[in-house]
């Protein structure tokens, strides 16, 4: 930081030294002479020069007190011709606090306070300055008419200055406020990101992870029960299972690379509709039979994330039915084009709403599924049919043009 910067900063932070030197440099130059030369009068002197004086240390504390101080020694003096002294110069100081950092009453009237003693005390004490009444008239009145300008605009100087010095300390408070505004919406929004970016790897998590293992978890089950009775079946379900380990891995591997920003990472196409036919068959090879149709034609075009949500979808619909719907299930696909956008309908003919309570989990994937679709403005229902089994419907709107 540069010196005066620093030097700005430390004025701003320490008021009441600043104001306590001032007093005591004014003491030092205009009182402290008259006392030490033993000038006619020094004590009435120095007496109304700490009256005007000793009041500046409160000036930005007390500001209405401490001017009000002020003028009372001055408008005293006015009334009991007591002389002006070299500290009444204060004055302008006082003028410029009251602007600066007093109330907006108390600047404005101490502005009027000031241009009536100026011109009241010129009249008063003009035998001082050669404008007694033994003064010839044409010299007199232009040499005071001289002197009021120039009294009135060091007035009305250091009341403008008090002024703009006001106008700079809330212009530079607002950007201090509003600076803190950003800061903390900023950090808000790092906040909001962060929470949404860990929902979505949430999501991907699950996605991946459950329904991999779900397949190879009922895969397994399957090779050791056939093991014994048809080996060349188990051969066939452990490569199915190896497969789709190596898929999840492989799925996991892309995710990581993704999350730590590397570059190398694979970055093949995400699933889309096209792959639902991939997945069925997966889902077929663990025991269940699974049946997908398509109805309608396309009106409209999806975004890939929307595909990829429908994917999702039809994914964790297809898991739900391997590890709750039990034994011997048939389940249907159903993926209808309509005129507003893609419905899906995921039935089975499981347990339903006798599914185990201990395997039904916390409903982590009909939650993540919810979260996805309402992106798109889409919606999910997901319950047990009335007559048995499960049932998923999805609605994701095509893009509005």
């Amino acid at each position: 930081m540069d010196l005066h910067l620093r030097l700005a900063h430390w004025i701003r932070t320490h008021p009441r030294t600043i104001d306590v030197c001032l007093v005591l440099a004014i003491l030092l130059l205009f009182v402290l002479p008259f006392a030490a030369d033993g000038v006619p009068g020094y004590t009435l002197i120095v007496g109304v020069s700490m009256a005007v004086t000793v009041p500046l240390v409160w000036r930005r504390s007390r500001v209405v007190l401490s001017a009000g101080l002020v003028a009372g020694v001055s408008v005293l003096q006015l009334i009991t011709g007591i002389e002006p002294v070299p500290a009444q110069f204060v004055i302008l100081i006082t003028l410029y606090t009251l602007a600066a950092h007093g109330p907006r009453w108390a600047g404005v009237g101490g502005l009027g306070l000031a241009v009536a003693g100026a011109a009241i005390g010129l009249v008063r004490y003009g035998d001082m300055i050669g404008l007694g009444p033994g003064q010839p008239v044409l010299t007199t009145v232009p040499l005071f008419l001289i002197l009021l300008f120039l009294v009135e605009s060091l007035v009305l100087l250091a009341w403008t200055l008090g002024d703009l010095s006001r106008s700079r300390r809330l212009a530079y408070r607002a950007l201090e406020d509003r600076t803190r505004r950003l800061e903390v919406e900023r950090q808000q929004e790092r906040d909001l990101a962060a929470a949404d970016e860990r929902s979505h790897i949430a999501r991907e998590m699950h996605d991946i992870v459950a329904h991999s293992l779900s397949v190879i978890i009922t895969q397994a089950d399957g090779a050791r029960y056939a093991s014994a009775q048809t080996p060349e079946l188990a051969v066939r379900t452990l490569g199915t299972i190896a497969e789709t380990g190596r898929g999840s891995l492989r799925e996991m591997r892309r995710l990581l690379g993704v999350l730590r920003g590397d570059e190398t990472a694979s970055t093949r196409p995400l699933p889309t509709l096209d792959d639902v036919d991939s997945l069925v068959q997966s889902v077929r090879r663990s025991g269940v039979h699974v049946a997908c149709r398509r109805t309608g034609s396309p009106r409209g075009d999806l975004p890939p994330g929307a595909e990829l949500t429908a994917y999702r979808v039809i994914q964790e619909s297809l898991t739900n039915v391997l590890r709750h719907a039990g034994a011997a299930t048939t389940a249907e696909v159903v993926l209808d084009h309509g005129p507003r956008g893609l419905g899906i309908t995921v039935d089975d003919d499981g347990r339903g709403a006798a599914a185990d309570p201990a395997t039904a989990g916390a409903r982590q994937g009909i939650r993540g599924m919810t979260e996805r679709v309402r992106l798109y403005d889409g919606s999910v229902a997901a319950a047990p049919r009335s007559g048995g089994g499960y049932r998923v419907e999805a609605f994701i709107p095509y893009t509005q043009a």
